[in-house]
This record gives structure tokens, C-alpha cells and sequence, in this order.
């Protein structure tokens, strides 16, 4: 599959590339798994001097020797001997920097913590030394998010203040998941451009699998989903067993509850019987996993709050596969299927919710988007958006079938939070699969 849509982060990274050539520079980039990082910087130094060191969980001195072999063959630098430690790796880059300008690429950079987590005070200590004459692009990479985060953000790390540029790798967003999905079925449904979305989220590799495996229509995704030996079905505790560590139980079940429709903290208490208030915290926060959800102008501190999955995989993936990962465990794939297509018009229904707000917030026509529901889930809108500065209020209702949506209804729903917006213009729309 060509490469696709990361034009801004390609252009950051070579902007950051000529800067390290007068001072030193330290970025770090971080995004979760399968996103495509890794080819991102192969493409975006491609044509430029690089070394490419990836860390394996190996023995140091291992890796040390493969590394010493990169920085012999990419950069020409002449290496004597054996080195053993990783500290005098780096010492010898940063070194070797200052007689001549490189890039140096470290993915998997929190994969040190298992190797040898001293590491990054070693670091620390040499770039302290040699920042000020070394011309060194220094990019940092690693897909366990939380780990990264507090690597280089927390003040009791050595790493901490160092980084001089940081990037967030996301999802494609919706135009590129319709461009690249019209590239390869011209003529694809509003149905199979739902169930790519819903599937993919726009991460890149799901996006990959799809296309090279020619899943392009709503029925052949699902197919390739569970076909037996299907990569997506173990993905789930792939992508994020090393996040969560030995506790990773408890998180599976709380984000299970969450992508079968339990969204409340006290609904998922109740059936847990446990306090959920720090692993819904960590899963927020730490993890950047879920979201909370609050009725459109609700005072931030509001007890009315759901929770989502933000991530589109992860939540069909807890929804339809690890919910029922015994029939996946005892190979009836066919099951599952059934139970797909049994809850698939009321899961993909609130999928489309979510692509619509995705669209509607990359046109930057509103200051504040959002959903609205009163007590007891009544008066529920799909979609509040806010133009303050034209005064412009737009409600609107989404459903899979226009033929189900009431404007009428939609408007009788939305008197209450009118009221708020004294002197806006309101308008009114109906979404369906046909807008998309």
C-alpha cells in the first residue's frame, strides 16, 4: 500500500532534521501500536544519512553488537573492538556528532526498561555533556504509551525537559479513510465504507491488512476478521498486554463492559463489585484509552458522564471478540459471526454517531461539539454543534436509515437546551448512511 496523508508530521520531522544541524535536537515520538510510526520516519529520512536502532528484549551486550554493526555500515564511522553497553554507544554518537551531522533513529525506546533501565541516566548525563557541540537528530520511538509519556514527561525521570520536539502519531483521519478505500473499490456502499471505518479506526496496519487481503465490502471485512489464523483475533491482547501488565484483567473486563454498552462508572461498579474510580482514571489519563462523555454544556465537574473507547479496533475488538473469546478459543469462528451480524445495525449505529462528529469537527465550522441527554438518558441528541462567534447552534440526529429520523421529534428534543442559546439561529439535520 502506498504511503498516505502524513504530510504535516513529514514536514515537522525534516523541519526538526535541519535544526540539529546548528544545535542538537530531541524528539520524541510516540503513538500506539500499528500505527505506522515506524514507517514514518523510514519515509521521512529516507533520503537522508540515518542509523536505525530498534530494541529487541535481548541482552544488551546483543544488541550493542548489532548496533555497532548499523553504525559501521549506515554512518561509515570505523567501530574497534566490542562494545558491551549501550551508554557507550550513545557516548560515541554524540561524540562522532560533533565532527558530522546525523540522524538516529531508537524505536521501541521503552523496550530499555526491560534491557537495562539505567540507560536512560546514561543518556541523560552524556546529552547534558555534549548537546551544546553535537548536531545530532535525535528521534525517540515507542508505542507503549503510557511508559513513553512518563519517561519524558514526569520530573523524577532523568529524561525529563530534555526532548526538544514531541509528536503524537494518530489515525488516519476520515478523508483519508474514504480516499484510500476509494482508491481501491471505486465503487464501494456507504455500508462498506461503515464497516471499514468501524473496523480500522484509520489505524494503519488494520487499513494494510484490509487492502492486501482485498476486504473492501462490509461482508468481506468480516469474513477477514474471523477467518481462521486471522490476525485481528488476538490483536486486542497484543496491542495492549504490556500496557496494562499484570493487572491487565481487570482492565480488559472494565473496557468489555464499555464496548457492550455499560458506560457508567456506577453500572460497571455493579457488576465488578469493586471500586473502579483509579482504573478508570488510568485508562483516561495514563493509557489514553477512553474518554469521558458529558451532555453538551455540563459544568466540567458534572457526575453525568459515560465513558468511551476512543480507539475504533480496540472497542468492536472487546465488543464482538474478547467478550466471546471462548467460541474464538474453540475455533467457532461461524458463532461469532452470527453474533455480529445479530448486533450489527444497533453497534455500527453508534459507530456512525462517532464518524459524524469526526467529520462535522475536521470542517472547523463549531467551537463546541458534542452529544446532549437529560436525566434518566431522555431527550438524548446525537450531535450538538456551536458556533459562538456566528451564534449558530446545529442539532442533529443520526441514523442509519434518514426514512427513521424525525425533525419534528429532533426539535421537540432540543427545546430545553435552546433556551441556553438565547438569540442563536438554530438548524436542524437528519444523518443517515447516505451523507457519509
Amino acid at each position: 500500500m502506498r504511503f498516505y496523508n502524513r504530510e504535516k508530521e513529514l514536514e515537522l520531522l525534516l523541519e526538526v532534521h535541519k535544526r540539529s544541524a546548528s544545535s542538537a535536537q530531541m524528539t520524541f515520538v510516540v503513538g500506539r501500536r500499528r500505527i505506522g510510526k515506524t514507517r514514518l520516519l523510514v519515509s521521512a529520512y529516507k533520503d537522508i544519512k540515518a542509523v536505525y536502532f530498534f530494541i529487541a528484549k535481548k541482552n544488551e551486550a546483543l544488541l550493542c553488537a548489532e548496533f555497532s554493526e548499523e553504525i559501521r555500515q549506515q554512518l561509515q564511522i570505523p567501530i574497534f573492538g566490542e562494545i558491551k553497553s549501550f551508554e557507550a554507544i550513545f557516548e560515541l554518537l554524540m561524540q562522532e556528532a560533533k565532527r558530522q551531522a546525523m540522524t538516529v533513529i531508537i524505536d521501541e525506546f521503552q523496550e530499555f526498561i526491560s534491557v537495562n533501565p539505567s540507560v536512560y541516566s546514561s543518556m541523560q548525563k552524556s546529552w547534558d555533556a555534549n548537546k551544546e557541540e553535537s548536531k545530532i537528530n535525535l528521534v525517540l520511538c515507542g508505542s507503549v504509551y503510557s511508559i513513553m509519556y512518563r519517561i519524558f514527561e514526569s520530573a523524577k525521570e532523568p529524561l525529563f525537559g530534555r526532548a526538544t520536539q514531541r509528536m503524537h502519531v494518530k489515525a488516519f483521519d476520515i478523508e483519508t479513510v474514504k480516499g484510500i478505500l476509494k482508491d481501491h473499490a471505486p465503487r464501494h456502499t456507504a455500508e462498506d465504507l461503515l464497516a471499514f471505518y468501524m473496523v480500522t479506526g484509520g489505524v494503519a496496519k488494520y487499513v494494510e491488512l484490509l487492502v492486501q487481503q482485498n476486504a473492501h465490502s462490509k461482508a468481506a471485512i468480516l469474513e477477514c476478521i474471523f477467518a481462521e489464523n486471522s490476525l485481528f483475533l488476538d490483536e486486542g491482547r497484543n496491542v495492549l498486554i504490556e500496557e496494562f501488565g499484570k493487572e491487565y484483567g481487570n482492565y480488559f473486563s472494565i473496557l468489555s463492559l464499555i464496548a457492550s454498552g455499560k458506560t457508567s462508572r456506577v453500572e460497571m461498579e455493579s457488576i465488578l463489585e469493586m471500586d473502579l474510580g483509579g482504573f478508570l482514571n488510568r485508562l483516561e489519563n495514563e493509557y489514553n484509552l477512553v474518554k469521558k462523555i458529558r451532555p453538551i454544556l455540563s459544568k466540567p465537574g458534572s457526575r453525568t458522564v459515560k465513558y468511551k473507547i476512543s480507539d475504533n479496533f480496540l472497542s468492536f475488538w472487546f465488543r464482538f471478540i474478547y467478550k466471546y473469546r471462548s467460541a474464538v478459543e474453540a475455533g467457532n469462528l461461524e458463532y461469532l459471526l452470527k453474533i455480529v451480524h445479530r448486533d450489527y445495525t444497533t453497534y455500527s449505529g453508534k459507530v456512525l454517531e462517532d464518524y459524524f462528529i469526526e467529520k462535522i469537527k475536521a470542517e472547523k465550522r463549531f467551537n463546541l461539539l458534542g452529544t446532549y441527554w437529560e436525566k434518566r438518558n431522555t431527550n438524548e441528541i446525537d450531535i450538538v454543534a456551536v458556533n459562538d462567534l456566528e451564534k449558530k447552534v446545529l442539532f442533529a440526529e443520526v441514523k442509519r436509515q434518514k426514512k427513521n429520523i424525525s425533525i419534528s421529534v429532533l426539535k421537540e428534543k432540543s427545546k430545553t437546551l435552546q433556551q441556553r442559546f438565547k438569540g442563536y439561529e438554530f438548524s436542524f439535520a437528519a444523518l443517515s448512511l447516505e451523507d457519509m
